[in-house]
C-alpha cells in the first residue's frame, strides 16, 4: 500500500473520528519496560492526564464501515461518504511511526461495526496485542468497545488496553430506540458489568501479587451525545449518577449533538447544541464525582435544566442561600466545599491552616479562593461583607457584571500587546 493512500485513509478515518469525545488518558500507571517504546504518561488530538499534563493521541477510526444506519452518525451506512479501512498492520505501523517521530504518546482507537461485533471487536483486539507484544510499546492505549462482543474479547482488550470505553450514545432506552432502532441497549450495559467485575478482580490480584497481570489500569468509561433527543439535564444526570454507582465509571462523557445530517428524527441542521450546556454537565458532573452533590440538589423537576449564564455550584448555592454565610474558620470541609469561588485545594488548605490561626480575606485569596464570588457566601477574620443581605437575583447580577467587567479588561489588556 503506497504512502498516499494511507494518507487518505488517515484523513477519512481521523475525521470520522472526531465526533468521539471520551479519549482521555487519566488513570494508566504503565511503566514503560525492557527499553520499550512510550511511557503512559492530521488524527492528532490532545487530552490530559489527572495531574494536568497534556498528551497527544493518534485518534482514528478503524474503519467508517458500518452495518448501522443510527441517524446521528455521519458513519451511518445510508450516508453517502467516502469510505475507507485500515488493515491491523496498518494501524500499528501508524502508531509506531508517528510515536516515533514524537507525534503522539498513544492510540485512541475506534471503529465502525462491519460484518459483526465480534469481527471488529477482533481486529480492535489485535492492534493492541500486536503494539504490546511485537512492538513491546507501552505508551497508552484505549480502546472503543463494541457492543455485543463476547466476554472472550472484551477480557483480551483489558489485557492490552489502557482504557476501555462502552458508548452509551443516547442518554435513554427511548432515545436510542428513536435513533438507533438496530441497537439494543442491554448490549450496552453487558459489557459495563463484565468489565467491572474484571477490573476489581485484577486489582485484588496486583494487591497480592506484583507480577499479575494488569487489566484496563485506566478503567472504563462512557459517552453520550446530548441535543439529539430531548432528554433534561436532569435525565441525563441521573443517568450518569446511575451509570457511576453500578459500574465504577471513570468518566461519564458528554458530547453535543453536530447536526451534519438531515433526518426527521433529527432537530434542524441549523440547532447545534451550544457549547456552554456540555460545559455545565461536566461541571455539574465534577460536583457529583468530587464534591459530593446529589444530582437532586444539582437539578430537579422544578428545575430541570442547568443554566446557561451561571455555573450550577454558583445556580445551587443562590437557590439555598438560608445555608449560608458560611465561616471558613468553623465551618467542616464539605460545607466549605460548597462555597462557590471554593475549589477542592482550595479547601483542604483552608483546613489546615487555621489551625494555626483565624483566616482573613488577604490569606484566602492567598490560598487561590475566587474572592469575587465567594465574598457573598462566606465570613472569617476580616469585616465583613457589606452587603450581606442581598437577594439571590442581586448577587448573580453582581458576579455576572464582575465577570464581564474583567472579560473586557483582559480582552484590552490582548488588544495592546499588537
Amino acid at each position: 500500500m503506497n504512502a498516499d493512500r494511507i494518507t487518505e485513509k488517515l484523513n477519512i478515518l481521523a475525521d470520522a473520528a472526531k465526533y468521539d469525545v471520551s479519549c482521555a488518558s487519566s488513570g494508566s500507571k504503565r511503566q514503560n519496560k525492557n527499553k520499550g517504546l512510550g511511557n503512559a504518561s492530521n488524527g492528532i488530538c490532545h487530552t490530559y492526564t489527572e495531574d494536568g499534563r497534556c498528551v497527544s493521541l493518534l485518534k482514528i477510526l478503524l474503519t467508517n464501515f458500518c452495518i448501522y444506519d443510527c441517524a446521528y452518525c455521519v458513519s451511518r451506512k445510508s450516508n453517502d461518504i467516502q469510505r475507507a479501512a485500515f488493515t491491523v498492520q496498518e494501524v500499528v505501523d501508524l502508531t509506531i511511526n508517528f510515536y516515533r517521530r514524537n507525534y503522539i504518546e498513544g492510540l485512541f482507537l475506534s471503529s465502525g461495526i462491519f460484518k459483526d461485533a465480534d469481527y471488529t471487536m477482533e481486529r480492535l483486539v489485535l492492534v493492541a496485542k500486536k503494539l504490546r507484544t511485537e512492538h513491546n510499546f507501552n505508551g497508552y492505549i484505549h480502546l472503543k468497545t463494541i457492543p455485543g462482543a463476547s466476554d472472550e474479547l472484551m477480557h483480551e482488550a483489558g489485557l492490552y488496553a489502557d482504557r476501555l470505553s462502552v458508548n452509551l450514545e443516547m442518554p435513554t432506552e427511548q432515545g436510542l430506540k428513536l435513533l438507533a432502532p438496530d441497537k439494543n441497549r442491554a448490549d450496552m450495559i453487558k459489557p459495563m458489568g463484565f468489565l467491572k467485575n474484571e477490573i476489581v478482580q485484577y486489582a485484588e490480584e496486583k494487591k497480592a501479587l506484583k507480577k499479575a497481570p494488569m487489566f484496563a489500569p485506566a478503567g472504563q468509561s462512557t459517552q453520550v451525545i446530548i441535543g439529539a433527543t430531548k432528554e433534561t439535564d436532569q435525565e441525563v444526570l441521573h443517568n450518569s449518577d446511575q451509570f457511576y454507582k453500578k459500574f465504577n465509571l471513570k468518566r461519564v462523557y458528554y458530547s453535543g449533538y453536530v447536526p451534519v445530517l438531515s433526518d426527521n428524527r433529527l432537530p434542524a441542521l441549523n440547532t447545534a447544541v451550544p457549547m456552554v450546556r456540555e460545559n455545565r454537565l461536566y461541571q455539574a458532573d465534577w460536583l457529583m464525582r468530587f464534591y459530593h452533590f446529589k444530582v437532586d440538589e444539582i437539578v430537579n423537576p422544578s428545575h430541570p435544566l442547568l443554566d446557561l449564564d451561571i455555573d450550577p455550584k454558583l445556580s445551587w448555592a443562590l437557590r439555598n442561600l438560608h445555608v449560608f454565610p458560611v465561616d471558613v474558620n468553623k465551618a467542616d470541609l464539605q460545607l466549605i466545599l460548597r462555597v462557590p469561588g471554593i475549589g477542592l485545594q482550595s479547601a483542604n488548605r483552608i483546613v489546615s491552616a487555621r489551625q494555626f490561626g483565624k483566616l482573613n480575606w488577604e490569606q484566602l485569596k492567598k490560598m487561590g479562593v475566587a474572592l469575587n464570588r465567594a465574598r457573598y457566601f462566606i465570613t472569617c477574620n476580616s469585616p465583613s461583607f457589606e452587603s450581606r443581605d442581598l437577594t439571590g437575583t442581586a448577587i448573580k447580577q453582581y458576579i455576572l457584571a464582575e465577570s464581564q467587567s474583567k472579560y473586557l479588561k483582559n480582552s484590552s489588556i490582548q488588544l495592546n500587546l499588537f
